[in-house]
């Protein structure tokens, strides 16, 4: 079929046509950036159309893939998706090309943490296959966008985790370490040896584990394996677990996995809180004066090493010429990339859940040691932006009418709810953990014929100052600081 232009894009081969829809690979010309295009042929059915186009552009999450732009006028109606290159588990069982139980391990877990976003937003989705989920050479997890328009189906979890349990089991290499751990995993997942269904906090939660534990051994004796409990590509779960030697090692496996407390969930895990919505209209600013701000919503706390991590993850899978893609124009040219300083150690000591310079560190802590730049990039990757000076003082004052009695934070989590430094509407770390930077420069009052200048605002653990009335004004966007980060704000829905 010839390639044919529609809107901003080349439409050069057709993946499926089915439903009054027809799915191309696609090339948006101004970028020249590969897209998945979804083009309604069928224009009765533009309502539904895009009511599952407005579900998936409200998903916010670094694994699951972006919605680009959607067009509807009289003649045409299509949306253009990120087009996720890396390579599928469907592909991967079509070419019987397995992975290593600690990559698998991985993956459930990435992809459980997706799926219990979803779930937490109350968003309905398309079933979960093999051919949505992607991994890339370096380990890299990213999830087609399966949202949909609707209300969630209470079975639709348990089915997803099912079928992967299902179809999973034929990518286990044989003979690895882990490998019996990852299947037993799968057949709980498929509801074999259990009482009640995993949910995906129980997936994410053994994924997790398993991959600690093959961290943590130092050579593959300390993970002992046997031909009984390593079934082959050739020889199925059902017959593996006919087997008496296996079924002994099932059970050794199922006590020594489960639940310490099998009556009940595991352990709730920690959830970043969601952003914060603030109304717009006529807002007090810093300054005494007021500010007129059309809605927002504003992260409830600093975005964190974990999130930060996400970012550079999908930066290392991007070709080195690529990777300047959410660079903002300006951005000096010795700066090489968004790497904070001391990044190793510090993520290290994060996933390890240790020290770093002298700190209880882990991957919910706010990221730290970046710059203004890095910040700004990490917001156009996330489809968000800094907020400017105005947003953040409107966030901090509403529904508080006293902002200086917030007491300034030490160094702490950004899920800790115990810390003082809350507002009422429930945003954390404004007046301390770590100072934060600013979309764009302003005045002085201190000097009003002054230049304008980036502002670094809210105290820290370090420069406690005026807690949330603490300001500090500069020139330097490249500074980069132990103390200092930063939060994002979105557009209001």
């Amino acid at each position: 079929m010839e390639a044919r232009q529609l809107g901003d894009y080349l439409l050069k081969e057709i993946i499926s046509e089915h439903g009054g829809q027809a799915h191309w690979l696609a090339e948006q010309s101004s970028v020249q950036r590969p897209v998945i295009l979804i083009e309604l042929t069928d224009l009765t059915h533009r309502d539904a159309f895009l009511a599952d186009v407005r579900a998936k552009a409200g998903v916010d999450h670094p694994l699951i893939g972006s919605v680009f732009e959607a067009v509807s006028d009289e003649t045409q109606c299509f949306v253009a998706l990120e087009h996720i290159s890396s390579q599928s588990l469907a592909d991967r069982l079509a070419v019987n090309e397995p992975l290593k139980p600690g990559d698998l391990a991985h993956m459930l877990r990435r992809t459980a943490e997706a799926m219990m976003q979803l779930s937490t937003s109350a968003v309905a989705t398309e079933p979960l296959t093999p051919s949505a989920i992607h991994l890339d050479q370096h380990g890299v997890v990213r999830i087609d966008n399966i949202a949909r328009h609707g209300t969630p189906d209470p079975e639709a979890e348990q089915a997803d985790i099912a079928r992967l349990g299902q179809s999973l089991p034929a990518l286990v290499a044989d003979g690895h370490p882990g490998a019996s751990r990852v299947l037993t995993v799968l057949a709980w997942m498929r509801g074999e040896g259990i009482d009640q269904p995993l949910t995906w906090d129980q997936v994410r939660a053994y994924g997790e584990q398993i991959e600690g534990q093959l961290l943590e051994a130092s050579a593959p004796a300390n993970t002992p394996q046997t031909q009984q409990s390593i079934p082959t590509k050739k020889s199925p779960m059902p017959a593996i677990l006919g087997s008496v030697g296996a079924v002994i090692i099932l059970g050794i496996l199922f006590l020594v996995m489960r639940p310490k407390s099998p009556a009940g969930p595991p352990p709730s895990l920690p959830v970043i809180p969601e952003p914060v919505s603030i109304a717009g209209g006529s807002h007090p600013t810093h300054d005494g004066g007021t500010e007129k701000l059309p809605a927002f919503r504003i992260a409830a706390c600093e975005v964190t090493i974990g999130e930060y991590h996400n970012f550079l993850e999908v930066l290392e899978q991007l070709d080195p010429e690529e990777r300047t893609v959410f660079d903002l124009e300006g951005q000096p040219a010795e700066k090489a990339d968004h790497l904070p300083d001391d990044w190793e150690a510090m993520l290290a000591a994060a996933k390890a859940e240790g020290t770093w310079q002298d700190k209880p560190i882990s991957t919910f802590h706010p990221i730290v040691n970046i710059d203004w730049w890095d910040a700004a990039a990490y917001c156009n990757w996330k489809g968000c932006r800094l907020p400017t000076q105005e947003e953040w003082f409107a966030a901090l004052r509403t529904q508080n009418q006293k902002p200086e009695v917030l007491q300034p934070a030490p160094w702490s989590s950004v899920i800790d709810i115990g810390t003082d430094d809350r507002t009422p509407i429930g945003l954390r770390g404004m007046a301390g953990s770590v100072s934060e930077w600013i979309r764009r420069p302003t005045l002085n009052p201190a000097n009003p014929l002054g230049a304008r200048r980036f502002v670094i605002i809210g105290g820290s653990y370090l420069q406690p100052g005026a807690g949330a009335l603490e300001r500090q004004w500069t020139n330097d966007r490249l500074q980069r600081r132990p103390d200092l980060g930063f939060r994002v704000v979105f557009s209001a829905p």
